[in-house]
């Protein structure tokens, strides 16, 4: 359980989970829509337009984890039709999955018990326990993740059945490659860093050719988190020397660090040196960005819009500030902006 939570109130209105992909919607990729927030106030833009703000010298980081195929039709022994979600593989080969309603993954199933076995393609999944080992759950009614033994192969299932994961607010399934990135290329999240889904090879090269840098770090991304209060799991992740390089160099150059994602700032912030300074690193974190443990490189975001009292919307207040944060969601719920992974997006510049 978080200790922290958002201080940023709001609702979303009816219909504002993006209900597809922008294309599928008819609008281009880069022409989603970008409300900027910065100590200026606000204004409307498409993403297109990233370029217009922000100044030679900035950097802007992306992550290069490629969506897999984690989403499965099953079978549980205590509850029959499920859709089970393949989300970590932990270094003892035993896997993190989250056990959902069928048809649509609308909702966790709560109920299951250690033994409970879930059958998806030939595949045996036997949860062992939940997942952290604590138990802890927000709901105080059962556990939304399991550890699980795989009597199978998980990633030729996974390969030769799965599904891109999704919830119940998509009008319909979409594939694969809808849900990769232009930067995806190391396979290995769960679900999409869907805060740089918008940018085009165009966009790109407007950056680069205005003095804006853009690296990439590593991040593989679980399942989000459904419940109110509940932390992120670890995650995998990859900062290279290069990029930390790039960083410190941005930062003595009094560039501003623009993080694509909440990803990417759990990245960045997982590699900072006692010192203050990028670094190397690779492995796992358990970096919970928050007000009470801000960011000490991240300076801008590139972000979606959150559900109210996510762990994501904590992120985004200690990257953005309480008030600031408070403003963009006003504008966004008064604008018709639209949540989710297909949905808009907001640059923050506090």
């Amino acid at each position: 359980m978080l200790e922290e939570h958002p201080t940023t109130v709001f609702t979303p209105p009816p219909g504002a989970f993006a209900p597809a992909p922008a294309e599928a919607r008819g609008v281009a990729r880069d022409a989603t829509r970008l409300l900027v927030a910065s100590r200026h106030g606000t204004a409307h833009a498409r993403f297109r337009d990233l370029a217009d703000h922000l100044e030679p010298g900035d950097l802007v980081v992306v992550n290069n984890s490629a969506t897999v195929a984690g989403q499965l039709d099953a079978r549980s022994s205590r509850h029959g039709a499920v859709v089970v979600h393949l989300a970590t593989p932990l270094d003892d080969g035993t896997w993190v999955v989250e056990v959902r309603s069928a048809p649509d993954a609308a909702r966790a199933v709560l109920g299951a018990e250690p033994g409970d076995v879930v059958t998806a393609a030939g595949l045996g999944l036997e949860l062992l326990e939940p997942h952290p080992r604590d138990g802890s759950s927000p709901t105080g009614r059962g556990n939304r993740l399991w550890r699980a033994r795989a009597d199978g192969d998980v990633v030729r299932t996974l390969e030769r059945h799965g599904r891109p994961i999704a919830y119940g607010y998509l009008d319909r399934g979409y594939p694969l490659p809808d849900y990769q990135t232009i930067f995806a290329s190391r396979p290995g999240s769960a679900e999409m860093p869907s805060a740089a889904r918008p940018f085009t090879t165009d966009l790109v090269t407007r950056l680069v050719s205005k003095g804006v840098g853009v690296v990439p770090v590593t991040l593989h991304t679980g399942v989000s988190s459904q419940e109110a209060g509940e932390a992120p799991q670890a995650e995998r992740f990859e900062v290279t020397d290069a990029t930390a390089r790039a960083v410190n160099a941005a930062r003595a150059g009094g560039g501003r660090i623009v993080a694509v994602g909440t990803t990417v700032t759990r990245a960045l912030e997982s590699a900072v040196s006692d010192a203050g300074r990028l670094e190397a690193r690779a492995g796992w974190t358990t970096r919970v960005v928050t007000p009470g443990a801000p960011p000490h490189v991240v300076t801008g975001l590139v972000t979606g819009w959150h559900d109210p009292a996510a762990s994501h919307l904590l992120l985004v207040e200690a990257v953005a500030g309480a008030a600031l944060s408070q403003v963009a969601y006003d504008a966004a719920v008064a604008g018709g902006y639209l949540w989710h992974e297909f949905g808009d997006a907001a640059l923050f510049l506090p």
